[in-house]
């Protein structure tokens, strides 16, 4: 937890106000005001209960009217627009739905548990541009990886279908972290192509297989 955390933290952004949406205990908007990188937080959980722990935190913020608590789903009834928002730990298809029913921010930073590929093409069809979209992993034994995809609103540009899938960054050899999760996803594809029992099966992991072998590859040359 604390690698994520500080992962996701050295990715802020300086802002005259800021939001943290879905904000669990509070940790990054605690970084934002301690560090003086915004001159206000938000902080939002459609929870009363969960939000508390973020409440409990960040108390002497609240009391300074630095930091303001709201029970919302998302963006919804903030009574301003932030200019840098932080959501992490939500689906893409959720951190979809929130922005679609609100805007995309100046500057956003996700991080996204699964569906990343239907964010970053949503962002790109809404003519947003993405800086930054690298994987992440947090702990050794048995690591988990996530990705973080930094932005603004404007910006534009275009991806290639291989970039919504795997991220651009990550396709650049910015990510050693993405080596290894692609090394760990050759290995289950080859498990998974021993087992296969239909030649429809056999095709689709043979084609898995093909590509990840040439993503590796590409990538082991950029580091």
């Amino acid at each position: 937890m604390k690698e994520r955390i500080s992962e996701i933290c050295a990715q802020l952004e300086r802002a005259k106000v800021f939001a943290d949406v879905g904000c669990d205990h509070g940790y990054m908007a605690e970084y934002m005001l301690k560090n003086g990188l915004c001159e206000r937080a938000y902080i939002t959980d459609i929870s009363a209960k969960s939000l508390k722990k973020a409440e409990t935190l960040l108390f002497p913020y609240i009391e300074e009217k630095k930091c303001i608590p709201v029970v919302t789903d998302g963006l919804d009834g903030l009574p301003e627009k932030c200019d840098f928002v932080l959501i992490a730990g939500l689906g893409g298809e959720e951190i979809i739905k929130i922005l679609s029913r609100a805007y995309i921010p100046s500057r956003f930073l996700f991080q996204p548990m699964k569906n990343s590929e239907k964010l970053r093409r949503f962002l790109i069809a809404r003519g947003a541009g993405i800086d930054r979209d690298y994987t992440f992993s947090e702990g050794s034994a048995r690591r988990k990886y996530y990705d973080l995809i930094l932005g603004s609103a404007d910006g534009g540009g275009s991806y290639t279908e291989r970039e919504y899938r795997f991220g651009r960054d990550n396709l650049k050899g910015y990510s050693e972290p993405f080596l290894w999760q692609m090394q760990e996803e050759l290995e289950k594809t080859e498990e998974r192509l021993r087992h296969a029992d239909t030649e429809e099966g056999k095709t689709s992991l043979l084609t898995r297989k093909q590509e990840l072998k040439e993503i590796i590859h590409e990538v082991q040359t950029d580091l």
